[in-house]
């Protein structure tokens, strides 16, 4: 037989796009529509519907950027259209490459009910099936003109990511406003020959399966009437029937496929927008599980059905219908789906803590899975706060974006820094939106790298990114896929029912130990610098706030301000979402942050200085409240007392320029570049920095990725290097050595110090940042010989190579860490410690490691004007540093001690713990109000340890519970006496107690 495939296959192409497609609606009347524009911000529903609108058309432009206009559409249903189905189209100027990223509605009922959401993939609101004719219609459309940020040209600068800087060109020009009649036999054919069509593509030539549904997509092309489609499309749908009614394989790949929409918290909007987002899509998914008795829909981030409770209850309501149902799914356990790099150890722990327990609260839905589709990577430390957060289960497809090693596994055991495992699951459909695509189905099969050993996957599918979520085309696609001869087999399930057969049937899945890195996105550990401090001082503030507020409270009755503390980790816990904490949103979401931030540490401070005033009580006694979890100046973690702060070192002039500075325990050498040559450990009798080499270096990168400006640096980066050398003032100043530099618009100024009785050099930097497209790094070259790093993450820490052996050691050209970095060879150690950086490289030259810590950036899109203006960043070199002291260091510089007045001798812990390395992250009082202590206390320097906590006040006893603050089934019994809980660790344990106060 000759081959006639290319004949057969662009003429399916054409008779769908220009005859069969435009069928579907075949009949049309205009609507009439009036509008009205709401002047800035959204306005609430009632003010919508009731405002005074103007006649509009088809054609008219529409829409500032980020306006609301309000459409009124209304008209009337033809009577000789009785018994047939009817829809409105609503095309606002839609473009359906788009879905979630341009203007998007809400459509409402004219007493404000809402009905369901158009976007660019779902243009049409049901009037009746059938109508009687002569119906009265109407609905008002709450339509977001959100611009196009990442248009078909991405990463170009513009200025339409903030209403500031946006202007008011319309965005929009309104293409069709129609009631139509919806031939519902040709909208079958339709998805039975994308169905067959896109199967057919992707069947091997050598197959009679692909011939077969070519001959039958023949005879059903020649069976339609091309001047009667309507009336030719069920002899055309019945030369399909067989092919489609043929089962699939037994041996067939299994997808689970989950009803989805990825809603970014924010990115190319702001959180504003997101919340109506967030209604639009829940609208269009409870309708369509009412029409749709097989299909299962999961939304994650419980922030995001708190957004819908507090401003759309309506929408709310419906939700909490369909979950009561088991059909919508609350997923994941978390309050948004945060980045997981850089969160701190509590944070990330918080988390959960919100996430669950409003799941819990408000559905009855306690997770077993955590749900990070678009994370980008996970830190070695998640799986523990997974297990004890009590899940079991963790979804993400986002490693399949790296660049350069494909991971070996779909379905593996990961393991984390502590030994826990947690199932994992890594679609192997590559993607977060499908759309039941044939192309995305037999990738999924082709791609699973577990055939043999496992048979299930899972499809999250929906538009996403900005919402919309699944359509009825991809349900009706669905269905013909359940079993079809040739193709995976698909089923609508819950993520709980996947990853219940998914573990199942591979218990001996393989194990992956350490990070899940993601060779990708690198630079969103940098991006937007006052974001990321914004982060971690609200982290530590947070910490303080709830350690004094508790003290307080136990101390002298102290009212402890649980909504409080609750509201605002909650805000913080928010701009952990994995486009705003990695500074990959547009300006608008980072100027709201930075204000949000300020907001946050003002109201911390309020709490945490109200409670060490009543701590303190008036008097004129200086005071030292100390928040660290070990002691300072004789002060003992958790306690407010009087410190004793040893003399100042001194700095004296250097031979040959620069400047000396000398504690006694460390003797540092600033020379006249105003560079740190000479880092004298005095009781080690040992040199830090490598003669010939310099420390605190600054050195700039040119920094143009190939794409994604605000989330890549590509390695070439490191080809072009300047090192800032040119000093402008080098000066003592007190004890210490001030130094200034200029280069390109912008300027840096140092300050360099060695605290008293502390083997630590001190670096304060200022810069104040006009650069474009450049990368700023700091180089502390080591005499050390480091074979691996440690780099803390949460709980612990993890170490990374500093050779590049294999391409996965040279793909981490630049990691995370949170408040250290710490080199070692036998015997000694360097640490690096920082107040608010977490990109750094670490490379190493014979007996040479060099440490380069990630400053500042400049990319230009998405917003043209990141991290311009003035930032202060403080570091501190550790030589001589245990893994301890590491972490000593580390909270010293993040947890400053507070000087204060009063007319006690202070207060003393609420609890200490007598080992080092047994680190107390929290102490605050239970979430229920119940009074008790909840104390959380981890193993940082990654060995077994056994310790003491002795509590400051009168325990009952002592219950390990998990991170909700739930006792725990198979908890070990802790016996309190005289006030002692007898402790062992396990390396990287992390444990929460709850004391029941007498």
């Amino acid at each position: 037989m000759h081959d006639d495939r290319a004949l057969v296959e662009a003429r399916l192409r054409r008779v769908l796009d220009e005859r069969i497609r435009p069928a579907v609606y075949p009949r049309s009347v205009p609507l009439e529509i009036e509008a009205w524009t709401a002047p800035g911000e959204p306005v609430p529903i009632e003010e919508g519907l009731s405002a005074a609108h103007a006649r509009v058309a088809v054609g008219d432009a529409w829409g500032a950027p980020w306006a609301t206009t309000w459409f009124k559409v209304h008209g009337t249903v033809p009577a000789e259209w009785a018994g047939l189905t009817v829809e409105a189209v609503l095309d606002l100027g839609f473009d359906e490459r788009m879905p979630g990223f341009q203007c998007e509605a809400l459509v409402y009922t004219p007493d404000g009910s809402p009905v369901k959401a158009v976007n660019p993939r779902n243009q049409w609101v049901r009037v009746g099936a059938p109508v009687e004719g002569g119906e009265r219609v109407e609905w008002h459309l709450e339509a977001a003109s959100n611009p196009v940020i990442l248009d078909v040209h991405p990463f170009r600068p513009t200025d339409l990511g903030d209403r500031e800087t946006a202007g008011t060109e319309p965005q929009y020009r309104l293409e069709r406003i129609d009631l139509c009649v919806l031939d519902t036999e040709v909208w079958e054919l339709v998805q039975d020959l994308e169905v067959v069509g896109e199967l057919m593509h992707e069947l091997p030539l050598e197959g009679g399966r692909r011939w077969e549904l070519l001959r039958a997509v023949g005879r059903c092309l020649d069976a339609v009437d091309l001047q009667d489609v309507n009336g030719s499309a069920s002899r055309a749908r019945a030369e399909l029937a067989d092919v489609l009614a043929t089962p699939a394989d037994a041996s067939a790949h299994r997808i689970s496929a989950v009803g989805h929409a990825h809603i970014d918290s924010a990115w190319l909007w702001p959180l504003r927008e997101t919340v109506r987002k967030v209604a639009r899509t829940t609208s269009n998914m409870t309708a369509l599980l009412e029409d749709e008795p097989e299909f299962v829909y999961a939304m994650s981030s419980a922030q995001q059905y708190a957004w819908i409770k507090e401003h759309r209850p309506e929408v709310y309501a419906k939700v909490k219908k369909a979950v009561a149902e088991g059909r919508f799914v609350p997923a994941g356990g978390m309050w948004v789906e945060s980045d997981t790099n850089m969160p701190g150890s509590e944070a990330m722990a918080r988390q959960f803590v919100h996430g669950k327990r409003f799941f819990v609260e408000e559905f009855g839905v306690d997770n077993e899975e955590a749900w990070l589709p678009d994370t980008f990577g996970f830190a070695a430390g998640l799986p523990q706060i997974i297990k004890a957060a009590g899940s079991k289960w963790l979804l993400t497809q986002k490693i399949s974006w790296s660049q350069i090693n494909k991971f070996p596994h779909h379905t593996f055991h990961w393991e984390g820094i502590d030994g826990t495992r947690i199932f994992t699951h890594f679609p192997p459909i590559d993607t977060y939106n499908c759309s039941m695509a044939g192309r995305e189905i037999a990738h999924a099969e082709r791609n699973f790298r577990d055939k043999g050993r496992a048979r299930h996957s899972l499809a999250p599918t929906g538009w996403g990114d900005g919402g919309g979520g699944t359509t009825r085309e991809m349900i009706a696609k669905a269905r013909r896929l359940r079993s079809l001869a040739g193709a995976a087999t698909v089923e609508w399930e819950a993520p709980a029912a996947f990853f219940a057969k998914a573990e199942a049937e591979y218990p001996d899945a393989p194990v992956w130990v350490g990070e899940l890195y993601l060779e990708l996105h690198r630079a969103t550990l940098t991006s937007q610098a006052k974001t990321k401090q914004g982060n971690r001082r609200s982290e530590h503030l947070l910490r303080e706030a709830e350690l004094w507020a508790a003290t307080a409270a136990v101390r002298t009755g102290f009212a402890y301000p649980y909504e409080q503390l609750d509201r605002i980790w909650k805000t913080v816990l928010l701009h952990q979402f994995h486009d705003i904490l990695p500074g990959s949103s547009i300006a608008w979401v980072h100027r709201e942050a930075r204000a949000t931030y300020a907001a946050v540490a003002e109201e911390l401070e309020g709490v945490i200085g109200g409670a060490l005033a009543a701590l303190a009580g008036p008097g004129g006694q200086e005071l030292t409240a100390n928040s660290a979890p070990h002691a300072r100046h004789g002060v003992t973690a958790g306690a407010l007392a009087p410190a004793q702060v040893p003399a100042p070192g001194a700095v004296a002039e250097r031979e040959g320029g620069g400047f000396v500075l000398d504690n006694g325990l460390l003797r540092v050498e600033i020379d006249g570049r105003g560079l740190v040559v000479s880092a004298y450990d005095v009781a080690a009798e040992r040199e830090t920095v490598p003669e010939g080499l310099a420390a605190n270096l600054l050195q700039i990168h040119p920094d143009f990725p190939n794409m994604w400006d605000a989330w890549d640096v590509d390695e070439f980066y490191r080809n072009v290097v300047t090192d800032l050398t040119d000093v402008d003032e080098l000066r003592a100043d007190g004890g210490a050595v001030v130094v200034k530099r200029s280069f390109g618009a912008s300027t840096v100024t140092q300050r360099l110090a060695l605290p008293p009785g502390a083997k630590r050099l001190d670096i304060d930097t200022e810069v104040d940042w006009h650069e474009t497209e450049k990368f700023l790094k700091a180089a502390f070259p080591v005499d050390i010989h480091a074979e691996r790093y440690a780099s803390e993450t949460q709980f612990g820490h993890l170490h990374r190579p500093t050779h590049t052996n294999t391409s996965w050691e040279a793909a981490k050209f630049e990691a995370c860490n949170h408040r250290f970095v710490r080199l070692e060879e036998p015997g000694y150690g360097v640490a690096l410690v920082n107040d608010s950086t977490y990109g750094h490289d670490v490379t190493r030259t014979g007996s040479t490691t060099t440490v380069r810590v990630s400053l500042l950036r400049a990319p230009r899109f998405p917003d043209p004007e990141t991290d311009q203006g003035v930032h202060r960043f403080r570091h501190a070199l550790v030589p001589g540093a245990s893994v301890t002291d590491a972490v000593r260091e580390g909270y010293r510089v993040n947890l400053p001690e507070r000087r204060l007045t009063g007319g006690t001798e202070g207060a003393a812990p609420l609890v200490t713990v007598d080992e080092d390395a047994v680190v107390v992250s929290a102490v605050k009082l239970a979430d229920d109000g119940s009074g008790d202590v909840v104390v959380r206390l981890y193993e940082a320097a990654g060995g077994r340890a056994r310790a003491t906590l002795r509590t400051g006040f009168d325990a009952i006893d002592a219950v390990a519970t998990d991170l909700l603050e739930r006792v725990l089934a198979d908890a070990p019994a802790y016996r309190v006496e005289e006030g002692s809980v007898e402790l062992a660790l396990r390396p990287f344990e992390l444990l929460t107690l709850r004391f029941t106060r007498a």
